[in-house]
Formats: C-alpha cells, sequence, structure tokens
C-alpha cells in the first residue's frame, strides 16, 4: 500500500503514534498538503460510517478523531502556507443551563475530522453569545447541544435569536440525547443529528444546498 493508503488506515485504527510517522513521511515524500488532508478526511469519513454500521462505537471514533487531530499539528503549518482553509466554519456549544459536553465534543471532533473549521463554545451558552460568535467568525453552521429537557427550552430561544439576526447566514443544527426532529422542525432549526456521524453528513448537505 501506498503511505497515504496506510496513513489513512492508521487513523481508521487510532494509532497515533503510526498516523504522526506516517504524515510526516508523506510530507517529507512531497506529496502536497491537500492531498495529505484527502487521505485524512476519507478516513474519518470511514470511521463515521462504521459508526453509523454499528462496527465501530464511540471509544473507537474519540480514538480516531484524537490520532487525526496529531496529523493535522503537523499539517497544518503546510495547508497556512497555501493558503488551503476550511470552506467554512461552524460554530458549536452546549446551551444555556446545560454543563454535559461529551456529546458535543465528539461532534466538534468529527467537523473537525470533516474539515471543517471549528469555533467550541464550551457549556452553559447563553443565546446572545451564539449569535455573537456566528457573527464575528461568519459561521455557516451553528450547533446547539442538550442533554437534559429541561434545557431544551434554551434551544428554542437560541434558534429564534440566530434567526432574528439578519447579519448571520448560518444554518442552525441541534442534537443531543433527548432531542428529536420533530422537535427541531417545532423550533424552527434547520436540521438534527442523533450522532456524530450524521451530523458531518448533515451539514455538508446544509452548506451545499445553500
Amino acid at each position: 500500500m501506498s503511505t497515504l493508503e496506510n496513513l489513512g488506515q492508521a487513523i481508521e485504527q487510532g494509532d497515533r503514534n503510526e498516523a504522526e510517522r506516517l504524515t510526516q513521511e508523506a510530507i517529507d515524500a512531497g506529496v502536497g498538503p491537500q492531498e495529505i488532508l484527502d487521505a485524512l478526511v476519507a478516513a474519518m469519513d470511514e470511521v463515521g460510517r462504521r459508526f453509523q454500521a454499528n462496527e465501530v462505537f464511540v471509544p473507537e471514533m474519540l480514538i480516531a478523531s484524537r490520532a487525526m487531530k496529531q496529523c493535522m499539528a503537523r499539517l497544518e503549518p503546510l495547508l497556512v502556507e497555501k493558503g488551503i482553509r476550511p470552506a467554512f466554519t461552524a460554530v458549536i456549544g452546549t446551551v444555556e443551563g446545560d454543563l454535559h459536553d461529551i456529546g458535543k465534543n465528539l461532534v466538534a471532533m468529527m467537523w473537525r475530522g470533516a474539515n471543517f473549521n471549528v469555533v467550541d463554545l464550551g457549556t452553559n451558552v447563553a443565546a446572545d453569545k451564539f449569535v455573537a460568535a456566528a457573527r464575528e467568525h461568519g459561521a455557516r453552521v451553528v450547533g446547539l447541544s442538550a442533554l437534559l429537557t429541561t434545557t431544551m427550552p434554551a434551544m428554542k430561544r437560541t434558534v429564534e435569536a440566530l434567526k432574528a439576526d439578519g447579519a448571520i447566514d448560518a444554518r442552525v443544527v441541534i442534537g443531543g440525547a433527548p432531542v428529536t426532529e420533530a422537535f427541531a422542525r417545532d423550533i424552527g432549526a434547520d436540521g438534527f443529528a442523533p450522532d456524530a456521524a450524521s451530523a458531518v453528513q448533515l451539514v455538508r448537505g446544509l452548506v451545499e444546498a445553500a
């Protein structure tokens, strides 16, 4: 197999050290940074596909994402030098009153693995902070997470605030254990994802359709 094929395999297996070594090997061999990036993104797409097929689970997704992050640390200076940047920015956070972040963190990692620029606002994020961040970063996507039914009304307030701001041209997506597609429709969100892999597909589709 080629270096890039081996690199993809290392990402899928979550082998951080081998993935980092192969990334550097590809760089030293003169492989273009965009080509290396494409191999990394393809590997993370395969991890997402396997997750949806119940072939791998959350721990495997996490270690694959961490391997990707380690490779990106070596690749990013070359991407910047070539003027290669993510196509769009996504803002993500857990809504006001909710301190849970495991699901939100996993979605953020998967979005980064799909080559999105991700601005993570953390937890207990008020609606006005989502609005300010979406404006500041020119976000094309805003992701809202909630794990508690008691904080779901904060999702509604945040969606309304984002939609009411004429300076923001972003698709708003939501997710979390108590959240449903019907709830997303009811509050005016643009989409709902039940898991991190679906969240990647969802935002790609929304942005490409815009």
